[in-house]
C-alpha cells in the first residue's frame, strides 16, 4: 500500500511540474516585446517602406532620378 501511495504522489508531482512549466512557457510567449530606447518602431518602418515603394513606382527609375544610372527612356539624337 505504501508503494502505491508513493507512486501516486510522485505521479502528482510530475503532473504539477509539467503544468507549471507549461504555464511559464505560455506566459512568456504572450508577452509583448520590450521597446528599447532608440530601436526602430514597426509602424514607422512599415510607413517608410510603403512610401519608398510608391516613390519608386511613380518615377519608374529611382537610380536615374538620383543620377546614379542613365535613364532608359532617353531617346538617341537623330
Amino acid at each position: 500500500m505504501q508503494r502505491a501511495k508513493v507512486g501516486m504522489i510522485g505521479l502528482a508531482v510530475i503532473v504539477l511540474m509539467i503544468g507549471l512549466a507549461g504555464a511559464i512557457i505560455g506566459s512568456a510567449t504572450r508577452e509583448r516585446p520590450v521597446q528599447a530606447a532608440g530601436a526602430a518602431q514597426p509602424d514607422v518602418v512599415a510607413n517608410m517602406a510603403v512610401s519608398n515603394s510608391v516613390d519608386a513606382d511613380r518615377t519608374g527609375e529611382p537610380l536615374a532620378q538620383m543620377g546614379v544610372a542613365p535613364s532608359a527612356n532617353t531617346q538617341a539624337a537623330q
